[in-house]
Order: structure tokens, then sequence, then C-alpha cells
């Protein structure tokens, strides 16, 4: 490597290794935030209800049905 060469690091990543060293808990909170929205148990009951109720869509969704 030339003595000139300077490894980049791009804005965001630079703004990110500062948040997080200003900021040590902040991964905790992202994985408890997380944990509250996106990490839940499937009933996998109501999923199967759910999918007997899905009415099938028709080919073209702007045409009228011809009866």
């Amino acid at each position: 490597m030339p003595w000139f060469w300077k490894p980049y690091t791009s804005d965001v990543t630079s703004f990110i290794e500062t948040l997080k060293a200003k900021r040590p808990a902040l991964e905790d909170e992202q994985r408890r935030g997380r944990a509250l929205l996106w990490d839940r148990r499937i009933d996998a009951v109501a999923e199967a209800d759910f999918g007997d109720a899905k009415v099938a869509q028709q080919p073209y969704v702007y045409q009228t049905r011809q009866r």
C-alpha cells in the first residue's frame, strides 16, 4: 500500500460509528424495539383461517365483471 493510501469510510458509516460511540446501549435498544413489534409467535390456526377467508382476485382488477 502506498504511503498516501487512506482507507475510505463513507459519511453514513462514520455517522453510525460516532452514534454508537456516544450511545453504547443503542444496539440493545434496537433489539428490544424489534422484539416488541416483530419477534412474535405466529398462531397457526389464525393463519389458516386468514388463508381460508381470502377472496381470489380477478385477473384484471379494473375490468367490470360481466354477468
